[in-house]
């Protein structure tokens, strides 16, 4: 990933004029630039009716890589901070309590490693500059996968019952309330969650909240049912009836039949039915960030918090700038490609299901 600036930036507060390098800068409220190699700074102004005037070094490395060198001296009332890992702030006494003239000096943060930002496992973006999505990336396959072993098989016998066992009429009842569910909006879902299920961990497990992987663990497993149950029972019923009647004639019961010859025949719809809900359950945020704690740490159990890829971007676009806002669109970029591979995979069942069909 590419360098957040190429260029030393400094930028003042209640300083004006300002002179930096012999340069004269007059009601500069941009940044002062100068090139990411400078060695030497020079900086006069005016501080409470007197001139001042400091210098600092720099130790420019490679790929844009700039070390300021300690100790900076600008004088005994000078006070220096370091807001993050590439910003130093230097205060002077102003002429009022409360006013005091800031320069801040930031150094371009060198290009980010594609391997560190996939494997890392520390998030810090404002602070320390660092960003590892492996928490999230895992968060959110987990989220998903335990999704899918909870909700899953819940589906496929709904979607039996529905096929194999319910009459028409009923059957079309029970089918428009599946349907029903999954045009409620997931804040709903999430909603919910927090007001039952949160609590309820909580008081089951004692621990000191129960937002944790496995409240956004059931919340998903009840938001992808109506999913697989729809697109499950379709694919039941497209199953031809000459394979039924061929299993009832050899003297297997309806049970039977359903299990180990509708089901079996109809595995590449219902595998696909599998992964659009695993693509639902990716692509989930609302209900997320209310039941999951989001917190940016490496998983170690069920009731600990996580947080997933889209949690991320929608709690932190909000105040994202500049490299933290394009690790952000990175991220996006990440769940795309997860999104991408989930629906090639569903397209190679579709075409296979198609083939044995034939």
């Amino acid at each position: 990933m590419f360098p957040t600036a190429r260029t030393l930036r400094i930028v003042v507060e209640r300083i004006d004029p300002i002179w930096v390098n012999g340069v004269i800068y007059e009601n500069q409220h941009e940044f002062i630039e100068l090139p990411w190699d400078t060695r030497n700074v020079d900086i006069r102004f005016t501080n409470r009716g007197e001139e001042r005037s400091f210098s600092f070094s720099l130790s420019p490395g490679r790929n844009y890589q700039t070390t300021l060198l300690l100790p900076l001296d600008a004088g005994a009332d000078a006070t220096l901070s370091e807001p993050d890992a590439y910003t130093y702030s230097l205060s002077f006494p102003g002429a009022l309590a409360g006013l005091n003239q800031r320069i801040h000096i930031i150094l371009p943060e060198p290009p980010y490693n594609v391997f560190a930002f996939l494997s890392g496992r520390a998030w810090l973006p404002t602070d320390a500059k660092v960003y590892g999505i492996l928490p999230m990336i895992l968060g959110s396959l987990f989220v998903c996968l335990g999704a899918l072993l909870n909700g899953v098989p819940i589906a496929i016998l709904c979607a039996l019952f529905m096929s194999e066992f319910m009459p028409q009429k009923v059957a079309s009842i029970f089918r428009g309330s599946v349907e029903l569910l999954a045009g409620i909006p997931s804040v709903v879902y999430g909603f919910f969650g927090l007001m039952v299920i949160v609590p309820f961990i909580k008081d089951v497990f004692g621990i000191p909240s129960g937002s944790s992987l496995l409240a956004a663990v059931l919340v998903l497993s009840v938001m992808i049912l109506p999913t697989i149950i729809v697109v499950s029972e379709k694919c039941l019923k497209a199953v031809p009836r000459s394979r039924r009647e061929a299993s009832l004639a050899v003297g297997a019961s309806k049970m039977q039949t359903a299990f180990f010859v509708v089901l079996p025949h109809a595995k590449s719809g219902v595998f696909a039915a599998i992964i659009l809900g695993f693509s639902r359950a990716v692509g989930e945020t609302m209900a997320v960030i209310l039941v999951a704690g989001n917190s940016p740490q490496m998983i170690t159990g069920l009731l600990q918090s996580v947080r997933t890829l889209t949690a991320t971007i929608a709690l932190e676009m909000g105040y994202a700038a500049e490299r933290h806002a394009g690790m952000l669109f990175s991220v996006g970029a990440v769940l795309l490609i997860m999104v991408f591979i989930l629906n090639s995979v569903v397209l190679v069942l579709r075409r296979r299901g198609g083939e044995e069909d034939e």
